[in-house]
């Protein structure tokens, strides 16, 4: 039942406020499913992978993909998250979970302050940049094991030069690249250590979290936008504190 509720706030989550949303899967595994951190980590990242290559098929269909800024972010991102992951299975998860706290803040500061506009004719594809910005995204994600979404959508669109619409669409197939590498590596690791995953719990968070995204996008356009993220900023940051005094100090 727990594990119900919890995918249900994720999905409503993602529903309400885009990807920036996944970044509650990991409290949710920890202390509503009592998961050991270390495995929370990881499964987070497949249902975050499950989740988004579920909406990114939706937007294939309807051609919101650059394929240019998956090949240029979307690699390099699966570089750096590969090595996030590697390590992250070296370090005590302590350690990961403090810096998951920070990016929580971070991301709180992000939707508190979010006025990102359509830039596009102001700023061109930067590759460099671009690739530079992946890896190192891509590195944060498969260490604390989340999406990245609110790191990924102002890049596509301050360096990429993508339009908000494209690079949302685009920052799903991203996200789920990236995850699905990341788990890829701690599954070798913690499978070779004799660790379990619940697979029944990240099927049902990654089946109620596709049907949750859908109410909570039916709500979320019935809603002020600004008064939802500043609400979800506070909520963030209010669980940063308590990931910070429930699980490192």
């Amino acid at each position: 039942m727990l594990a119900l509720i919890g995918a249900v706030i994720i999905g409503l989550s993602l529903g309400l406020f885009g990807s920036g949303g996944s970044i509650l899967t990991v409290p949710v595994l920890l202390y509503l499913i009592g998961m050991p951190a270390e495995l929370a980590i990881a499964s987070s990242l497949l249902i975050v992978a499950g989740i988004s290559l579920f909406g990114s098929v939706h937007n294939g269909m309807n051609r919101l993909i650059s394929w240019r800024h998956v090949l240029w972010f979307g690699l390099p991102g699966m570089v750096g998250t590969y090595g996030g992951a590697w390590l992250g299975t070296l370090i005590d998860s302590r350690w990961q979970l403090l810096v998951f706290a920070l990016l929580m803040i971070v991301a709180a500061v992000f939707m508190w302050r979010s006025k990102l506009k359509d830039v596009v004719n102001h700023h061109t594809f930067n590759k460099p940049k671009v690739i530079a910005d992946g890896l190192v995204v891509g590195a944060v994600t498969g260490f604390v094991g989340v999406g990245g979404g609110f790191l990924i959508v102002p890049a596509l669109v301050l360096m990429g030069g993508l339009p908000i619409a494209i690079s949302v669409a685009t920052s799903l197939l991203i996200i789920a690249m990236k995850s699905f590498v990341g788990f890829a590596k701690y599954y070798m690791v913690f499978s070779a250590k004799g660790l379990q995953f619940d697979w029944s719990v990240i099927a049902l968070m990654i089946i109620a979290g596709i049907a949750g995204s859908y109410i909570g996008g039916w709500i979320g356009r019935r809603l002020p936008k600004e008064k939802l993220q500043r609400g979800f900023a506070v909520f963030l940051a209010v669980m940063a504190v308590v990931v910070i005094t429930q699980s490192v100090i």
